[in-house]
């Protein structure tokens, strides 16, 4: 049986959006301000991600987004990252734009839930956040990875928005990533 393991950079303030400044927002561009040990910190931790993953969930914006930086890079992170199943949530694509991808287009509660019967080990969702809200609001993760940012943005979209009801999860872990990053991790209570 598969599980779900949502892994977001985020931060201290709840911010998912624009972590690199692409999207122009005023709060943008804030992934590039950590310096060269969180960045190595923060790099092997997703590496080992990688190692562990059977597969990847993406919506649609995230496989246009990693499809186009991550196809022709080099290295074992590449490789695996390259290598590993896609499964993207979309409405409107009929193809998945990275390879070894598949579009789930029906009622996404269904289709993860079916992914989760098919796939043995973590199926992880990267950098989706209507996505992930989505898949929280239906308690469909297994595990929830934060890697907390230490800037407090005052706007942008938040990972936890509009919820139906409180979630209880289960502290797993907490630990330092680097010299200012830290790693949440909580699994379903």
């Amino acid at each position: 049986m598969g599980t779900i393991v949502i892994t977001e950079n985020i931060s201290l303030d709840g911010v998912i959006q624009d972590p690199t400044g692409e999207d122009g927002t005023s709060f943008g561009g804030w992934f590039l301000q950590i310096g060269d040990a969180d960045r190595a910190a923060w790099a092997e931790l997703l590496v080992e991600e990688a190692r562990n993953a059977r597969a990847l969930l993406l919506g649609r914006r995230s496989d246009e987004y990693f499809a186009a930086r991550w196809t022709s890079r080099t290295g074992e992170w590449a490789e695996r990252l390259n290598s590993l199943p896609k499964y993207v949530v979309s409405a409107t694509l009929d193809k998945a734009r990275w390879n070894n991808g598949t579009v789930l287009s029906g009622d996404v509660v269904k289709e993860v839930t079916a992914l989760k019967e098919s796939v043995d080990g973590p199926i992880v969702v990267n950098a989706s956040g209507r996505l992930a809200r989505t898949l929280i609001e239906h308690d469909l993760v297994d595990k929830l990875r934060l890697i907390v940012f230490p800037y407090v943005l005052g706007g942008g979209e938040r990972l936890f928005g509009d919820l139906s009801a409180m979630r209880t999860l289960r502290r797993h872990d907490v630990r330092a990533l680097g010299s200012g990053l830290v790693l949440l991790t909580y699994h379903r209570a």
